[in-house]
């Protein structure tokens, strides 16, 4: 796997895995917790064994100074022979003189003398004066009758080994100042404390893993009640309202199942009800609709004898039969909105898809719509491809979204003209009717489509409208696999847009037309 895809596939599964991070964070603040304990461990128990070896160390050396010093003040003899023989012998008795490990040592000339006898400064076989710091001797020199003493490094086959060199000034008569070090080797105290270290590195670490291991038990028991209501959560959005989370103990966990069940309960008797009151909603319309229609066909008969005799009429008699009338077909129209919004609401509309000129459709809606344009005095302006353009659409249903929104200019247009669009793109078709009239503000037009809704209460129907026609054609743009929406501005006139996908089941993507004043790209549908 790609090492771009591993990092998002962690990356998507811890967002996702409430337990891994819980474990991930539990294993990290543990491992930075064992780290500072660790750490503050491993270097106090470092200072501590330096601490001890550098005062047997400081010990030995005081001893050994004062038995060279001693050695050499007690000497009778002051012959060259006599004393390079007493001073060869400082050596061996120092290195095999020390309390715990062997040592090496060095009794080296102070530079800067004239004495008259010069002695070979002796040294340990493994030791070279180079290993000895320039500046410890300088400051051997300017402290007399004190220890002076500094880490260092020894060389060794693999690698270097820790040291302590300790120097002291000694008086030799004849020959003058001597300098005096001793070089203990650390390596002991070194592998005791690598051992310790090692010890608490591999401890920390198996205890990381039983931390995690730890971590995973703890959160597996946790979020297993968390992880099996969020299945029960998921069932009951799918329908599954019996569904209920087992509740075991007194513990939040148990609280917070009983919680759950007992809102589950609430919502289902609250969905039960609304179904019920729901489906008497919609036979309540669907027989008061079947039921007007008799009186409705009554009224219509007399009003169409009456029609037959409207010569013998006076003025205002007529004028009050055009005007039931338009009331009988207004009334009309709203039963075959009422049964066709109560048929959405049953699910119950099964649409029939065919592949159609969506050109055509716009035509019809046109001729359909024109002589109320002609009434308002409103100019409808076209503006379709030059060529067909095809779509799997209910041409019943599309045509009556364009007659609806072609109706809604017109009521709202203040006799302006009506300029309807169309427009394709290889995925889907758009189109737009827009007016120049009122106009709505934000607020108004996330209302619009709104059962019954107008923007002005106050203001009248004047196209014979009955309020359900944008709220059946979102419906209408719903079962097609589209969207209709609106943008409009006070005083500036609106915008509808219808999308849809050329084919059923296929993805719209970008519409082909704006939403509103033109856009240098166009707008996700």
């Amino acid at each position: 796997m790609h090492p771009t895809k591993l990092v998002r596939w962690v990356l998507k599964f811890f967002r996702r895995s409430l337990q891994a991070r819980y474990v991930a964070a539990s294993v990290v603040l543990s491992t930075i917790a064992l780290i500072a304990v660790g750490g503050f461990l491993a270097y106090s128990i470092g200072a501590g064994l330096f601490s001890t070896r550098l005062q047997q160390v400081l010990k030995d050396s005081t001893r050994a100074v004062s038995e060279v010093q001693s050695t050499f003040s007690t000497a009778s003899s002051t012959d060259e022979a006599t004393l390079q023989s007493l001073l060869n012998s400082v050596i061996p008795a120092l290195e095999s003189s020390t309390s715990s490990e062997p040592r090496q040592v060095a009794l080296l000339r102070s530079p800067g003398q004239a004495s008259a006898q010069l002695l070979q400064s002796p040294i340990s076989l493994n030791l070279e004066t180079t290993m000895i710091p320039e500046d410890l001797r300088t400051m051997v020199r300017k402290t007399p009758g004190k220890l002076v003493y500094q880490s260092i490094s020894l060389p060794a086959v693999n690698g270097t080994h820790p040291a302590i060199v300790v120097g002291a000034p000694v008086e030799i008569p004849v020959a003058g100042s001597y300098e005096l070090y001793l070089v203990y080797d650390l390596s002991s105290a070194q592998q005791t404390l690598d051992f310790v270290q090692s010890t608490l590195f591999f401890g920390g670490l198996i205890l990381i893993f039983l931390i995690g291991g730890v971590a995973q038990f703890v959160s597996a028991r946790l979020v297993s009640p968390i992880r099996l209501t969020a299945e029960v959560a998921q069932q009951i959005s799918n329908g599954a309202l019996d569904r209920r989370v087992p509740s075991k103990g007194e513990d939040v966990v148990a609280q917070l199942a009983q919680s759950f069940n007992t809102m589950a309960e609430g919502l289902q008797n609250q969905i039960d009800s609304l179904s019920k009151l729901s489906t008497m909603q919609q036979r309540f319309v669907q027989d008061v609709s079947h039921e007007l229609r008799t009186p409705l066909t009554t009224i219509k008969l007399s009003v169409a004898i009456l029609e037959q005799r409207k010569d013998d009429l006076t003025a205002a008699s007529a004028k009050q039969l055009d005007t039931l009338s338009g009331q009988i077909q207004r009334f009309e129209n709203l039963l075959v909105d009422l049964l066709e919004i109560s048929r959405y609401d049953a699910n119950a509309v099964v649409a029939e898809f065919e592949t159609t000129d969506i050109n055509g459709l716009v035509g019809l809606a046109i001729m359909n719509i024109q002589p109320l344009a002609d009434s308002k005095g409103s100019r409808i302006i076209v503006d379709i491809p030059s060529g067909p353009v095809e779509a799997e659409v209910d041409a019943r249903r599309f045509e009556r979204i364009l007659r609806n929104l072609l109706s809604n200019a017109i009521e709202h247009g203040e006799s302006k003209p009506i300029e309807i669009r169309v427009a394709a793109s290889s995925q889907a078709v758009a189109i737009t009717v827009t007016d120049h009239g009122v106009g709505m503000t934000k607020t108004q037009a996330d209302h619009v489509f709104d059962r019954f809704w107008r923007a002005d209460p106050a203001r009248k129907r004047t196209t014979g409208g009955t309020g359900l026609g944008l709220a059946i054609s979102i419906e209408d743009a719903n079962i097609h696999g589209g969207t209709l929406k609106a943008y409009s501005k006070p005083n500036e006139g609106a915008t509808f847009r219808l999308t849809i996908p050329r084919k059923q089941g296929m993805a719209i993507g970008a519409s082909p037309l704006p939403l509103g004043p033109k856009r240098t790209k166009k707008e996700p549908s």
